[in-house]
């Protein structure tokens, strides 16, 4: 099933109604795009949440060790500055960030982009949409963003103010200085 967008920007629908409506559906997964306009989503397949998973529990793993910042899961919502809300399949801030956040700001859509985000494409998913979604993190403050795509077995690699990298086939990912020593074994999610 692909996602469906829903065309609301004139609805206005309120930063708190769309944080309830999201609250009410749980078993729906929804975006917002800058526009406003609403972004159903499926829910994930076994394999492509089996994967998921894993990249969480890595992601989750080294931040764990690392402690300079915390990671998030596919179901947090991010309010990005240009009015999106988006929620990466993986995600990561700088504790700095985090601790900047009030008590308020950290129990609804966290309002910025965050530093590291992954997406992993499902058979589903349109890849110039997901290509579009790495951008708009990147323009709204994301430093390095992760495209896996598993049905081509190709790495997009997404760094703040450089081109975009493709590798074909890579073995591993490494968070390079910004998440150091974080290396991503994709021998468990191709």
């Amino acid at each position: 099933m692909t996602n469906i967008t829903i065309k609301c920007h004139t609805l206005n629908i309120t930063d708190d109604n769309f944080f309830q409506l999201c609250q009410d559906n749980r078993n729906l997964r929804f975006e917002r795009n800058a526009n406003g306009d609403l972004v159903i989503m499926s829910p994930s397949g076994g394999e492509t949440g089996n994967r998921n998973a894993i990249i969480i529990q890595k992601l989750g793993i080294w931040t764990e060790k690392d402690g300079t910042g915390i990671f998030f899961d596919s179901s947090t919502g991010f309010k990005l500055p240009n009015g999106a809300d988006r929620s990466p399949d993986a995600s990561w801030l700088t504790l700095e960030k985090w601790n900047s956040l009030t008590e308020e700001q950290r129990q609804t859509f966290i309002p910025l982009s965050p530093d590291f985000v992954i997406e992993l494409r499902s058979k589903t998913d349109s890849l110039d949409t997901l290509q579009k979604k790495m951008k708009e993190y990147l323009e709204n403050g994301t430093q390095l963003g992760w495209l896996i795509n598993r049905k081509d077995r190709q790495v997009e690699i997404y760094r703040r103010g450089k081109e975009v990298e493709v590798l074909d086939d890579p073995s591993t990912l490494s968070g390079e200085n910004f998440l150091k020593d974080f290396v991503l074994d994709l021998d468990v999610v191709w």
